[in-house]
């Protein structure tokens, strides 16, 4: 792989991260925090009542790979289901783990493909999504509790 890190695309990402204003009243929070840079992203989600994502909101301090993946989550999160958002947390945690195979199915993640070697990295890449499925989950069991 000869492609840069840190692209035009990464830093573009970067200074694009929509709904980076924290819920003031959500169903559910998560932060995740990278334990090797410090990155931390927060994602707050409202749940429509299909159990979708209706509104979410972020708070983020992370490094630029870990902005860059919280702007394309955020991109496309609006409509997905905690079902659908574990799975993509899944598969993105497997195609970093072992880049292999196609690039999950989101939107702009393939521009991760020049991280896949630098593990050490993996971990911001990973911040939003996990956050985001966690919530989302959250967020539908305390609504199925109601």
């Amino acid at each position: 792989m000869n492609a840069p890190l840190y692209n035009a695309e990464i830093l573009r990402l970067t200074t694009a991260i929509p709904h980076d204003q924290r819920l003031t009243d959500p169903m559910a929070s998560v932060e995740r925090r990278s334990p090797i840079c410090g990155s931390r992203v927060t994602v707050d989600v409202n749940l429509d009542a299909e159990g979708r994502v209706a509104e979410i909101g972020m708070l983020v301090r992370a490094c630029a790979l870990g902005q860059a993946s919280a702007a394309l989550l955020a991109n496309h999160v609006v409509g997905r289901d905690a079902i659908e958002l574990a799975a993509m947390r899944d598969r993105l945690t497997e195609w970093l783990a072992t880049g292999e195979g196609a690039a999950p199915d989101w939107p702009g993640i393939d521009v991760f493909a020049p991280a896949l070697p630098y593990t050490a990295r993996h971990p911001s890449i990973r911040l939003a999504f996990e956050a985001a499925a966690q919530a989302a989950e959250d967020a539908a069991l305390a609504e199925a509790a109601r």
